[in-house]
């Protein structure tokens, strides 16, 4: 048998692994939050939305948060608006809101919609600010204690996937953006992590996968191949205890075990730079990020 139909016989293979996993997803809703530096490289990003075109065409039903912050950053920069975080979490004023809004649905939405559509997919935009509810929040130093103005930063308050229902029964896509809409109209950016979050509650998803520049939660933060690949929300206290869980990757865990609580099977952290990492990770036996599951969960 030559080597030809060797590498055929083996890409088949591949099929017949994923095939009880195909099974199993078949017609559940998936809530991808597409994110990192991962999106500031076009093939990374062609890729990813093939991977997501791919998951729609085999019956699962794919739904898109992203963020955007670099190329919000850079659009401030390019009309000389100062970049000011407090707490990690982005200054917000009226002029900055406006920016916000602008890029996330007419560049960041308008992209990915564009490559979902160029890999043969349905790719439909969905505004956050028809999807989520939302009131002003205030950042906390960790330190003192004290609450801060951040401007139009909103916490969510509530959530209405009408929109994605509709776009998931006419077999489309959902692509949203993190952004609310308070009283009065007023337009709120929303932390794409904790958008996805909720609209994954609200559609009491199968999976909520995050994509993003680390490969998943490490053992060894200095050494990327020390990917832990299942974590229960029982061991997260733990943890935190033995310093494993900190900075910014604690609350990211802390807001995975709450979405388990409200019906997710299971959160995923996988490495967007990766190839092919969405389908890994959830059509192979052992996946290639870090899985976080309840005590009681299934497959």
């Amino acid at each position: 048998m030559d080597a030809k139909m060797n590498d055929l016989i083996s890409k088949a293979s591949v099929l017949v692994e994923a095939l009880p996993f195909i099974q199993k997803f078949r017609r559940s809703v998936v809530v991808i939050k597409f994110g990192g530096s991962v999106m500031e490289d076009p093939e990374l990003v062609r890729g990813a939305m093939c991977d997501i075109v791919m998951l729609e065409a085999i019956g699962i039903k794919p739904v898109v948060v992203h963020g955007g912050g670099k190329a919000i950053s850079a659009e401030l920069k390019k009309q000389d608006i100062p970049v000011k975080f407090v707490n990690g979490l982005r200054y917000t004023d009226e002029r900055t809101i406006r920016i916000v809004d602008d890029v996330l649905h007419n560049q960041v939405n308008a992209q990915l919609v564009e490559l979902g559509d160029a890999a043969g997919g349905r790719m439909r935009p969905v505004s956050g600010k028809s999807v989520l509810r939302a009131a002003r929040t205030f950042s906390t130093d960790p330190v003192t204690g004290k609450s801060e103005d951040i401007g139009f930063v909103g916490k969510v308050t509530g959530v209405d996937v009408s929109a994605i229902c509709e776009a998931l029964e006419s077999n489309c896509i959902p692509v949203v953006t993190p952004l609310g809409t308070g009283e009065c109209g007023q337009v709120y950016n929303i932390n794409a992590d904790t958008a996805a979050s909720e609209i994954a509650k609200a559609l009491r998803a199968r999976k909520l996968v995050f994509v993003s520049d680390v490969p998943g939660v490490l053992a060894n933060r200095e050494d990327e191949s020390s990917v832990i690949p299942t974590i229960c929300t029982s061991e997260i206290a733990q943890l935190s205890a033995d310093g494993i869980l900190s900075g910014g990757m604690l609350p990211k865990v802390q807001s995975c075990a709450e979405a388990l609580n409200h019906g997710i099977n299971k959160v995923h952290m996988i490495d967007g730079r990766l190839r092919h990492s969405l389908l890994l990770e959830i059509f192979t036996a052992n996946g290639v990020g870090t899985q976080i599951i309840r005590p009681d969960s299934v497959m």
